[in-house]
């Protein structure tokens, strides 16, 4: 195991825990109220909080296993912790720890052998970064807990010296030109239970089990391929930072807080507030739909109030006035009359439809021909206006031919400008130019 490279990720891990939890405070907002919200952030909360502990060390865990000795001795250790509290369940530990570890074999057959009766490990130091997760923080029986449960887990690093049956080992398993101590990885996997002293002060009990990544830390080395271990079992305190008017982020009940909310005076106003302007849009909604007289005009917008049923009426409501048919006595139409045009065009107008159906009534019955002559007036060229008289006859007989008139029965003419009827010096005069005339052959 590379010493330098295990020195260096730990400094860069407790680099980024550094790092993240300023980077963390620097993105909250700070809370303006002693009274924390579920949804408020960490900045409301305590969340820092520093622990010294103490307690004993031993070459055995309580898992079992493998080990080179059989009997531990008792002798203390003692530490530092600093902590920073992420979420309600959640947060990250640094640790640091000294002791010493001892164990020997039982008179008579040893355990491993060559007549090797006993060790001790003195440890310059343990370090190590581990996730902590509080298991009892949502409580739906309680308030506020004043007793919490917690599992730990992380990475760390241990320098040591093994002295075996009195002999000491200082620069026997050193690597990189350390003489000194002997620097291996270890895992540490842990549980505890932590218990409110006061809003400040929580008193805790810990127990650790640390699996080193090497198999000389009692200073011997097994027959079997096997990792050795250690444990330490402590007791501490533990100190919350930060402000006193906010609560400490161990201990808060994310239940209890989102219930005092629900209940929160201001916010029952606020739902109440709301279910009434609902109640006044829906009766507007309904004032809207109001349709007295059934002409389906709503009231709101009813000028003409009481209509009478089955009375057609306009946006408003109000009667829409009756339109009277004018009657057309075609009975006097020959079917030779003169057919007008508008200006520039050869479209047929609707007025000219009685004459046009007249028409064809005599060349279907009566048979015989029928010459149609198209005429324009003088505006634009003459060559224009030729051409613009041939249409107007054209569609004339576009119309007859289409009412059952055989094609052959009508022959037309462009006549252009000539033959006017009327002086094409005046507006008057032009209107009756532009014209159609039918005689029968």
């Amino acid at each position: 195991m590379n010493y330098s490279t295990l020195k260096k990720g730990l400094a860069v891990s407790f680099v980024a825990l550094m790092g993240a939890t300023t980077l963390a405070n620097a993105q909250e907002t700070p809370a303006t109220s002693s009274s924390a919200k579920v949804f408020g952030g960490r900045a409301q909360y305590r969340s820092w909080s520093i622990g010294v502990n103490g307690g004993v060390l031993s070459p055995f865990v309580a898992i079992g296993g493998t080990n080179d000795f059989n009997k531990m001795d008792v002798n203390l250790g003692y530490g530092l912790s600093l902590r920073k509290q992420l979420g309600h369940a959640f947060g990250l530990e640094g640790n640091i720890f000294r002791g010493k570890v001892s164990g020997t074999n039982n008179p008579g057959p040893d355990a491993l052998g060559g007549g090797v009766k006993g060790f001790e490990t003195e440890m310059q130091y343990a370090i190590d970064l581990r996730g902590v997760v509080n298991v009892a923080t949502v409580d739906f029986l309680r308030r506020e807990n004043s007793v919490n449960f917690f599992v730990t887990a992380g990475y760390g690093l241990v320098a040591y010296n093994p002295i075996v049956d009195g002999k000491d080992n200082k620069g026997k398993f050193g690597e990189n030109g350390d003489k000194d101590f002997i620097k291996e990885a270890y895992i540490p996997v842990g549980a505890g239970v932590k218990f409110k002293v006061s809003d400040r002060v929580s008193f805790n009990l810990g127990y650790t089990m640390h699996f080193i990544d090497g198999d000389n830390f009692d200073g011997v080395y097994a027959k079997a391929t096997t990792k050795d271990k250690f444990s330490y079992g402590y007791a501490g305190l533990e100190f919350s930072l930060g402000s006193k008017s906010k609560p400490n982020l161990d201990w808060v009940n994310p239940l209890a807080l989102m219930y005092d909310e629900l209940k929160d005076p201001s916010l029952r106003q606020e739902v109440e507030a709301l279910k009434t302007r609902v109640s006044n849009v829906e009766k507007s909604v309904e004032d809207l739909k109001k349709d007295s007289d059934g002409d389906g005009v709503a009231d709101q917008f009813d000028k003409c109030p009481g209509t009478p049923a089955g009375v057609a009426v306009d946006g408003s409501g109000c009667p829409l006035p009756k339109v009277e048919v004018a009657v057309v006595d075609n009975s006097n139409v020959t079917g030779f009359e003169r057919i007008q045009f508008e200006f520039n065009s050869s479209v047929l107008k609707t007025e000219s439809y009685p004459t046009l159906d007249k028409l064809s009534s005599v060349l279907r019955n009566g048979g015989g021909k029928v010459t149609v002559n198209g005429y324009a007036s003088s505006e634009g060229t003459a060559a224009y206006n030729l051409k613009l008289s041939k249409d107007r006859a054209n569609s004339v007989k576009t119309y007859l031919v289409n009412s059952g008139v055989n094609a052959s029965q009508v022959i037309t003419k462009g006549h252009g400008e000539a033959n006017p009827i009327a002086s094409n010096d005046t507006e008057e005069g032009r209107i009756q130019n532009r014209r159609v005339e039918s005689a029968r052959n």
